[in-house]
């Protein structure tokens, strides 16, 4: 049941249907993955708790779990770097059961072999056929780069959201990035002498063609989701300071083609494409001024917190399933206040599977006694993962 803050009516406007689709992961195999030598987990449909010291390998045991829904890591990292030190490789695989069907992924990475990946055991012929089956959310303290880092970190964030649930946008994304690396190709390998016309209008032409589908869906995208975003920071800041998003595109809607035209010669100078949607960012304030240079330290946590909420909220809507939600260490450096109103959220009947991490048991207790069926506690340790009963 909803805590009375958080009406139900409300809820009902953001996830916009009764009946929802059910998808929940009921066994994880880690080997090899990051610092994890080997680990069989049994999920719980609903809460799954992760206890442990800082370094112990909590996070990565979330990575595993976005790694198979997003077919990499979390963190961006190249997948050799993701196989634990000394091993030759490792391997990922999730059992689900989606609508009733039971779903096998298998993910694995061996040093200079390609990656495989497969679904109930035939593998794909591309990647960006999986993202989407298995939607997820997950909030980290890495996130902290989506308003503290540069325009490239919020790019990414709104991409991986609109493909998990609009596979057009993500093949243009594709087509977009390997027209522009021949673009910036092009211009570095003619550095300081004439480009050939012809050539350069012609990737300008996919850019174009391209770019204006994305930055179409993007500035709807960004329009929907801001709603959702400010409905959510409301209920964390409980009338505080009003958070706002708002698109920042380097060329006009159907302005692309003339946009790339008038700045090759600042692109040939400079050796890269300077315009276009790879380029454009996601403005977030704070009662109008920018939350990344007045926020304080919480204040910005609760502006990525609603973030991740109305990510949930809006691939939910989308999709009409609840995407597995990954909480690594949120309440640190919250103060009490903020982590009881994150409790309450995520306490909420709307939210499905969800995996908790936290040094602090006590963070954990205060959301199992308000949703208190269906959850498991696992003690974990540099040796093991192990249930806590």
């Amino acid at each position: 049941m909803l805590p009375a803050r958080f009406p139900a009516p409300l809820f009902s406007y953001l996830y916009g249907r009764d009946i929802l689709r059910e998808m929940i992961i009921k066994k994880l195999t880690i080997v090899n993955y990051k610092n994890i030598e080997e680990a069989a987990i049994d999920c719980s449909p609903g809460f799954n708790c992760f206890i442990g010291n800082n370094g112990v390998g909590k996070t990565n045991i979330l990575d595993a779990l976005y790694h198979l829904s997003m077919c990499r890591s979390y963190f961006n990292l190249p997948d050799a770097q993701n196989i634990r030190h000394g091993e030759p490789f490792f391997l990922l695989q999730g059992c689900y059961e989606r609508e009733g069907e039971t779903i096998d992924i298998h993910c694995g990475v061996k040093r200079g072999e390609r990656k495989t990946f497969k679904r109930n055991k035939k593998s794909y012929e591309r990647l960006s056929d999986h993202i989407g089956l298995l939607p997820l959310v997950m909030i980290s303290p890495a996130d902290a780069l989506l308003v503290d880092g540069g325009s490239e970190e919020r790019r990414r964030f709104i991409d991986g959201v609109i493909s998990q649930c609009d596979k057009e946008y993500l093949q243009r994304l594709i087509r977009y990035g390997r027209a522009l690396a021949q673009r910036n190709s092009l211009l570095k390998e003619r550095a300081g002498r004439p480009v050939e016309e012809e050539m350069i209008a012609a990737w300008d032409e996919q850019l174009a063609e391209n770019g204006e589908v994305i930055l179409r869906k993007r500035e709807a995208f960004v329009a929907d989701f801001g709603e959702d975003f400010r409905l959510f920071h409301d209920l964390l800041v409980e009338g505080g300071e009003q958070g706002t998003l708002r698109y920042v595109a380097t060329a006009p809607p159907g302005g692309m083609r003339d946009a790339l035209r008038e700045s090759l010669a600042r692109d040939r100078l400079l050796t890269y494409t300077t315009v276009g949607v790879h380029r454009d960012d996601v403005a977030m304030t704070l009662s109008g001024y920018p939350v990344k240079r007045l926020g304080s330290q919480g204040q910005k946590k609760s502006f990525l917190t609603a973030l991740k909420f109305a990510q949930f909220a809006y691939l939910t809507r989308v999709t009409g399933m609840k995407p597995l939600l990954l909480l690594d260490d949120v309440f640190d450096k919250l103060d009490a206040d903020r982590v009881s109103r994150i409790v309450q959220v995520v306490s909420g009947d709307r939210f499905g599977q969800v995996f908790v991490t936290d040094t602090n048991r006590k963070h954990i207790d205060e959301i199992l006694y308000l949703h208190s069926t269906n959850f498991k506690i696992f003690q974990v340790t540099k040796q093991s993962i192990s249930p806590v009963t």
